[in-house]
């Protein structure tokens, strides 16, 4: 079968993002011999170039789009990114009869309201590979679709329960060019590029998404493959990447070994990765660095213990003072993060986290007010509890904790510690 997957993701919340969930199932499908053309519309006016291109060049049997972002995260003012996906369906509508396909983390979260809204006719939740081949593999021989775990289809719901493969091995990489198109040679020395050695993460913390995409079970590819697949995109001129696991650091024996053996080949990169602030030693950082490691994302959310504890988060206040100095030591740069106004939050506690973060001295610190409220998680019961959102409430549609008469408050004290240090992002 001909398949078209498109990248309808134009938010660059943080950074330019390249889609490495559609990469890897364009891997998976052209390992069974499908033909697989990308598009990737990272920029909105890629809409009208670059896809009328790929329809009059291919025809395609199935239609895949993966929707990343559901909205921007930001609380005021709060940005809604479907209608945008819904314009590029409208557009491949008005080229093929192809059925429409839909994936990615965003629609994982929200699989039947995001369906329902863009109207297209399947839907994968969680882990697409096995299932996308299943699907492939109905759709060409005719045969009914009813047992592929996490489709959804539209007008019938869920047919069976996402199911997520406990050997990542078992899935093929994606390549460069051929499944994550790269931007000119000459400019590759300076992109990130998105690595993923494990899935999953079994922190269980109170207001994250992932059990929804990934699940809670830490699944990880064997370190052989990894290097391999790196070496194939440093071969292809790629220096910089970085580690999109959940928590780089766990488990710490897999992270001190895949640090030693990235330094060990010698592959001369730059990285970045996302740490949880608990179980990292002085042997992890110092691997980290002599593999390249050039910045981390330290998510501490808070500098205030019964705020950390309502987030369910296994570490305090002295383990982040203790991972954020060890990173420092090693010269490595720290992006910390603080969400303002969950439950348990007070003026007192947010001052309590503003002190941390100064305390800290990173090199940048990103601070966000509300918190965006996903479906079943520990933040939805509690904002049920308060009020804050009903038994109707839709949460496609954004909406955030916020502990009441906090809100302005909250932003005024963010907006005035960005004004006295640049260091300070809202």
């Amino acid at each position: 079968m001909n398949i078209l997957l498109i990248s309808a993701n134009t938010e660059q919340i943080n950074m330019p993002v390249l889609p490495l969930g559609m990469a890897c199932i364009a891997a998976a499908a052209e390992s069974r011999g499908h033909g697989v053309r990308l598009v990737n519309l990272m920029a909105p006016e890629d809409l009208q170039r670059l896809l009328p291109e790929a329809f009059a060049q291919f025809s395609p049997d199935l239609i895949g789009i993966t929707v990343r972002n559901i909205d921007d995260q930001r609380m005021r003012p709060s940005k809604f990114l479907l209608p945008a996906v819904k314009t590029v369906i409208d557009v491949c509508r008005s080229q093929s009869s192809a059925p429409i396909l839909l994936g990615g983390a965003g629609f994982s979260i929200f699989a039947e309201q995001t369906l329902d809204f863009l109207e297209a006719d399947f839907g994968i939740q969680g882990e697409g590979e096995a299932a996308f081949l299943g699907l492939l593999d109905r759709l060409g021989a005719g045969q009914p679709v009813q047992d592929i775990a996490g489709l959804w289809v539209r007008g019938e719901g869920l047919l069976a329960p996402p199911d997520r493969n406990l050997s990542l091995n078992a899935y093929p990489l994606p390549q460069p060019e051929s499944h994550l198109a790269l931007p000119a040679r000459d400019r590759r020395d300076t992109i990130l590029v998105p690595f993923q050695t494990r899935r999953g993460c079994p922190m269980r913390c109170s207001y994250c998404s992932t059990p929804a995409i990934e699940g809670t079970r830490l699944r990880m590819r064997h370190l052989d493959r990894v290097v391999e697949n790196l070496k194939r995109f440093v071969d292809a001129g790629c220096r910089k990447f970085f580690f999109v696991d959940n928590t780089f650091n766990l488990p710490p024996g897999y992270a001190k070994s895949l640090c030693t053996r990235i330094a060990g080949e010698g592959l001369g990169i730059s990285w970045q990765a996302i740490v949880y602030p608990t179980r990292v030693d002085e042997e992890m950082v110092r691997l980290m660095a002599a593999a390249g490691c050039e910045g981390v994302s330290l998510g501490f959310e808070s500098g205030a213990e019964p705020v950390l504890a309502a987030m369910n988060k296994k570490y305090g206040i002295p383990d982040i003072c203790r991972v954020a100095d060890l990173f420092g030591k090693y010269g490595i740069a720290r992006l910390g993060f603080l969400l303002l106004g969950g439950p348990g939050e007070t003026r007192e506690t947010a001052r309590e986290s503003f002190r941390l973060a100064k305390s800290l001295d990173l090199e940048s610190v990103k601070l966000s007010t509300g918190i965006r409220i996903y479906p079943n998680t520990a933040l939805a019961a509690a904002a049920m509890k308060k009020g804050i959102i009903g038994p109707q409430t839709n949460l496609l549609y954004p909406s955030f904790y916020m502990e009441p008469g906090l809100e302005q408050w909250l932003l005024e004290k963010a907006r005035e510690l960005a004004a006295s240090d640049s260091r300070y992002i809202i």
